[in-house]
């Protein structure tokens, strides 16, 4: 009998949870697959939603992985000079068959230098990051590069999820999870990317986020110059 697949997502605080529950869901329907939230310690993490996150393992327990996913949300700024993340992630991925990571993710896993030399896909609002960190930016939702799976914002998770399933297993096995999600999006709105919202819409979210953007790349700078 084959051993099961290990599958591991990051947890943290300040983490977005859509990010990390939306390919939690694709994983934990995958027959024979063991699926880990890997974090320092076993206490509760806080999301960026009244939703607290308990891990089911820490980093010195935790197996080698055959995927490691790292999502995004504004707690991904403190990760980028965290040691201890960062070599988590490294070593992970030596032995990892896939580095995926969903929506801001992505840079962390450039912090690690786990991105040099590869496109890959952040939202919308952090895509000036990933040169930073030596990367190539994609504007797929899903961005394919060798090993490497990233996905766009935040709802790119369920498709991450199910990309990494299709290459993991087979196509079939990712349209099955697909059914069983009833994964079979129509939003009601089209306003989910900068380049389909309506002009008044976007000048409002990229007001909001103006401070936080502008504090992150300060963040980014001093990730990149530590891997000097």
């Amino acid at each position: 009998m084959s051993k099961p697949l290990q599958i591991g997502l990051l947890v943290f605080p300040r983490i977005t949870q859509l990010d990390m529950t939306g390919p939690l869901q694709v994983f934990s329907s995958l027959p024979e697959a063991e699926v880990h939230l890997v974090w320092k310690r076993i206490e509760p993490v806080q999301s960026d939603t009244p939703l607290t996150i308990m891990p089911t393992i820490t980093f010195a327990d935790c197996p080698q992985l055959d995927v490691i996913c790292v999502p995004g949300g504004y707690g991904t700024d403190a990760l980028l000079c965290d040691d201890e993340v960062l070599d988590f992630l490294r070593r992970q991925a030596k032995g990892a068959q896939y580095v995926t990571s969903v929506c801001t993710g992505s840079i962390v896993l450039a912090a690690a230098g786990l991105l040099k030399g590869y496109r890959a896909a952040t939202h919308w609002s952090a895509v000036e990051a990933l040169p930073m960190l030596g990367a190539t930016i994609s504007r797929e939702r899903v961005c394919i590069d060798r090993n490497r799976i990233t996905g766009g914002g935040v709802t790119a998770g369920i498709d991450l999820g199910l990309t990494v399933v299709s290459e993991l297993v087979d196509q079939q096995a990712a349209e099955t999870i697909q059914l069983r999600l009833e994964y079979n999006p129509a939003p009601p709105f089209n306003a989910g990317s900068p380049d389909t919202a309506p002009a008044e819409v976007l000048a409002i979210m990229q007001d909001r986020i103006r401070v936080a953007k502008q504090n992150r790349l300060n963040i980014v700078s001093e990730a990149a110059a530590r891997m000097q």
